[in-house]
C-alpha cells in the first residue's frame, strides 16, 4: 500500500486507532434530595464506586462534577451543564463519563439524544452498576432501553406525586412553601400556615392600595421604610395572589380556586378592590372614579381620624360634597367651598418675578440641594469606583476560568457572589443617577408651575389635578370642620422655597392663612433645612 501513501490526504473517515484519545474520563455524581444523600446512595458512595471503577480499568480522572442535590428531570442543572460544557470543550482529551448508574446521569427523554451527541464527539457514558459495551449496536440499544426505563419510572413517580398534591389541595392544605408573609409551623403534629411579621406589613399594603389608592411604587417605598424590601414586579404578584384572601390557585386545580385552611390575610372584598373588581357599591350603582367636580377626594383627609374624605352628590340640590366616612366625625363640607379654598392656597405659590430673579431662585435652590446632599454625592462617587473595581474582578475571574487556572466550583462560587453584588450596586447607581440628573429639570418645572399655579390646576383635567395636588403636598391636606380650617404636614421643599422667596421679594408677611401658616412658621419650613447667607441679601 506504500504506492498509495501520497493519496492519504484525500481519504475519508477516521482511523479509530490513530485518533484514540486514551483513557481520560470525568466523574459525575448526583442525588435528587437530601434524603437520598443520607441513605446508601449518598454522593460519597457514588464517588467512591466511580473512582474504584476508574482505577480498576485504568482510567485517568480529569475532573469531578456533581456533589449536590439536583433533579434529573431537566438538563438545565448547574453541575450537569458544567460537566457537559467541560467535556465538549475538552473533547480532544476526554473519552468517557463515569456515573454510578444511568439514572444518575439523566431521567428524561432528552438523555438518548444527548448520549448520541456525546458519542459523535467520541465520548461514551459508562455506568458502574450497569456495565454495557456501547461500542456495538447491541450495547447502545441496551443503554437506550435503560434510559427509557428511567424516564418511565420518573413519569410513574410524577403521576403518584401529582395525585397526592391534588388530594392535599382539595382538602384545603397548601402542598409547597407558603407565600411571603406566612410561616409553616407544627401544631399537634400537623402542619399549619400562619401569618408572620412580614404578613402584617403586607396586610397594611393591601389596605393602602384598596382604601388610600396609593401606587405600587409608593407602597413599595413605604414597605422598604419598614424593613420589607420588594421589587415592583413582586408587589404586583402579591396583590394578584388569592392565597392572601384565603383561596388557593394551583395548576393541579385545573382552573378552579379552592378555599384554604391557612390564615386569611385580608378580606375578599379588599382583595377585589385592590384588583379593580369591585366597581359597584352596596346599593348597586357604579362609582365614577374621575369627577372634575370633586378633584380633592382622598387627597383631603379628616383632621379628626386621618381617613381620606370621599366625594358624593346630593341629587336633589345637584351639589357635590366631601365627607369623612368614619361614624361620629361629621366632617362634611361642600366641594365648591373646599375647591375654592385650595385654589386660594395655590395662589400663594404664584411666582410673579422677572427672569433674572427666577435664575437667582433656581441657583439658590440648587446650591442648597447640593449642600444638603453632599454626603449622598460623595457616596455615589465611591459607589461608582466600587462598581468599576468589581467589573474588573469579574473580568479577571472569567479570564482565569477560560485559561483553566481555576476549576468550575471556584468560578461559579465567586461568579454568583460578584454578579449579585454588581446587580445591587447598579440598582443603587441607577437610583442615584436619576436623583442627580433630574434636579435641574425638577426645578425648571417647579418654576414654570409656580408662575401660574392656581390657573393651571383650575383648568386641568382630573388626573392632572391629582398630580399637582400631590406634587405640592405629598401627604395631602387635613380639613377640620369644627373650625373650618386646613393644615398639612409637609410641603414639597422646592415649592416651599418658591413661596418663601416670593414673600421675601414682595415683602408680604401674611404667610398662607388657608393652611394656618404665618410668615414665621412658613419660613421655618425652609430655614431649618439651611440657607446660604447670600439669600438674605435679596
Amino acid at each position: 500500500m506504500a504506492e498509495f501513501s501520497l493519496f492519504d490526504s484525500f481519504a475519508k473517515g477516521s482511523n479509530t486507532t490513530l485518533s484514540k484519545k486514551g483513557s481520560n474520563c470525568v466523574i459525575y455524581t448526583r442525588v435528587s434530595t437530601k434524603e437520598q444523600a443520607d441513605n446508601n446512595l449518598s454522593l460519597e458512595t457514588q464517588r467512591k464506586a466511580c473512582n474504584q471503577y476508574a482505577s480498576k480499568f485504568g482510567y485517568t480522572v480529569l475532573a469531578n462534577f456533581g456533589g449536590t442535590y439536583e433533579s434529573a428531570q431537566t438538563d438545565e442543572r448547574h453541575e450537569f451543564s458544567s460537566m457537559i460544557s467541560y467535556v465538549r470543550r475538552c473533547r480532544e482529551k476526554v473519552s468517557h463519563i463515569i456515573v454510578y448508574s444511568l439514572e444518575r446521569f439523566s431521567r428524561n427523554d432528552n438523555s438518548i439524544w444527548l448520549s448520541g451527541e456525546l458519542r459523535k464527539l467520541g465520548i461514551e457514558i459508562i455506568s458502574v452498576t450497569q456495565p454495557i459495551d456501547t461500542s456495538n449496536p447491541s450495547g447502545q440499544m441496551q443503554q437506550k432501553m435503560l434510559f427509557l426505563f428511567g424516564e418511565f419510572d420518573n413519569q410513574l413517580r410524577k403521576q403518584k406525586c401529582m395525585a397526592g398534591i391534588k388530594e392535599m389541595l382539595l382538602r384545603g392544605d397548601w402542598p409547597t412553601m407558603a407565600p411571603l408573609g406566612y410561616d409553616s409551623i407544627k401544631v399537634n403534629g400537623k402542619r399549619k400556615i400562619v401569618i408572620n411579621a412580614k404578613g402584617k406589613l403586607l396586610k397594611q399594603a393591601f389596605v393602602w392600595k384598596a382604601q388610600d389608592k396609593l401606587s405600587n411604587e409608593t407602597i413599595r417605598q413605604k414597605l422598604f421604610e419598614r424593613g420589607l424590601k420588594l421589587n415592583h414586579q413582586r408587589i404586583s404578584e402579591i396583590f394578584r395572589n388569592p392565597f392572601y384572601c384565603g383561596l388557593m390557585a394551583h395548576n393541579m386545580l385545573e382552573g378552579k380556586l379552592q378555599p384554604g385552611n391557612h390564615e386569611q390575610l385580608v378580606s375578599k372584598e379588599i382583595f377585589l378592590k385592590v384588583n379593580g373588581l369591585l366597581d359597584e357599591n352596596a346599593h348597586g350603582y357604579k362609582l365614577i372614579e374621575e369627577n372634575d367636580a370633586i378633584p380633592l377626594k382622598r387627597f383631603l383627609r379628616c383632621d379628626n381620624c386621618g381617613k381620606p374624605l370621599k366625594g358624593y352628590i346630593v341629587k336633589k340640590k345637584n351639589i357635590y360634597y366631601y365627607k369623612c366616612s368614619t361614624i361620629g366625625c361629621c366632617n362634611n363640607r361642600s366641594a365648591d367651598f373646599l375647591n375654592t379654598t385650595f385654589k386660594n392656597i395655590l395662589k400663594n405659590f404664584n411666582l410673579n418675578v422677572s427672569e433674572e430673579l427666577k435664575n437667582v431662585i433656581k441657583n439658590q435652590t440648587i446650591a442648597t440641594y447640593n449642600q444638603l446632599t453632599k454626603t449622598s454625592i460623595d457616596e455615589y462617587e465611591l459607589l461608582e469606583k466600587a462598581h468599576s473595581d468589581l467589573c474588573k474582578k469579574i473580568g479577571r475571574l472569567e479570564e482565569r476560568f477560560i485559561e483553566e487556572q481555576i476549576d468550575n466550583d471556584l468560578y461559579y462560587k465567586y461568579s454568583r457572589k460578584y454578579l449579585e453584588e454588581k446587580r445591587e450596586m447598579e440598582g443603587k447607581l441607577l437610583k442615584g443617577s436619576k436623583q442627580l440628573s433630574n434636579l435641574d429639570e425638577c426645578i425648571e418645572m417647579a418654576l414654570a408651575f409656580a408662575s401660574k399655579m392656581a390657573s393651571k390646576w383650575d383648568s386641568a383635567e382630573y388626573s392632572i389635578k391629582q398630580k399637582i395636588q400631590y406634587l405640592l403636598f405629598p401627604e395631602g391636606i387635613y380639613y377640620n370642620r369644627e373650625n373650618d380650617s386646613c393644615r398639612t404636614n409637609r410641603v414639597n421643599s422646592v415649592f416651599s422655597y418658591v413661596a418663601y422667596f416670593q414673600q421675601l421679594l414682595t415683602q408680604q408677611k401674611r404667610g398662607i392663612p388657608e393652611l394656618n401658616l404665618d410668615f414665621a412658621s412658613f419660613a421655618g419650613l425652609v430655614a431649618r433645612t439651611g440657607i446660604e447667607p447670600m439669600t438674605f441679601g435679596l
